[in-house]
């Protein structure tokens, strides 16, 4: 009876996060004649131990998301789904970064990300950081993330969607969860073409 209950709560928690993450966007313009202002300042440390900026980031479109490690169904899907994208891609793929950024840095340090993301494509870059840091790229993303506290454990509420930027750190594009794997590709392609 619990793995069920248990179940029903993930099941309950993703919709509202998903529905959420979508009203958010939408609230914000996304879908009218303006694009909200999505992007901007942030420094981060690499799963490889190394700072990182949007600074960094220019000159190369790129595609950003936020998660956590031990996310047990969003983040695993999101990031298998975008690695046979990228492998869908071909050689263009390397005309583009993907950056997987933790929204908990208490367990996903620069190891734990190295660890998590060597399932999925190598050209994924992780990204983690202070807390303050975390708060701050969070929040020139409009990404909504929340500590959920759990007997004596915790997960994390976050949105999920993947946002397209182009290379000059502007925002371009997002894919939703779930985006099917035509429109995936077909986003990618036109930000790759467009820069």
């Amino acid at each position: 009876m619990m793995p069920i209950i248990r179940y029903a709560t993930w099941v309950v928690i993703a919709a509202l996060v998903l529905f959420m993450a979508g009203f958010y966007v939408w609230s914000s313009g996304f879908g009218g004649q303006s694009r909200p202002s999505i992007g901007g300042p942030f420094t981060l440390t690499s799963d490889e131990g190394k700072q990182l900026s949007n600074e960094d980031l220019k000159g190369m479109p790129f595609a950003i998301y936020f998660g956590f490690t031990y996310c047990p169904d969003v983040c695993p899907t999101t990031l298998v789904e975008l690695t046979e994208t990228i492998e869908a891609l071909g050689p263009d793929a390397d005309k583009l970064r993907f950056l997987f950024v933790t929204v908990d840095p208490e367990r996903d340090t620069p190891e734990q990300l190295n660890d998590y993301l060597s399932s999925f494509d190598p050209r994924f870059t992780g990204l983690t950081g202070t807390p303050e840091e975390i708060a701050k790229a969070a929040k020139v993303y409009r990404v909504y993330y929340e500590r959920i506290e759990q007997d004596d454990d915790y997960t994390m509420n976050h949105s999920a969607l993947i946002y397209l930027m182009d290379k000059n750190g502007k925002f371009n594009d997002v894919l939703s969860y779930g985006a099917g794997a035509d429109e995936r590709l077909q986003k990618i392609r036109k930000l790759i073409a467009t820069g």
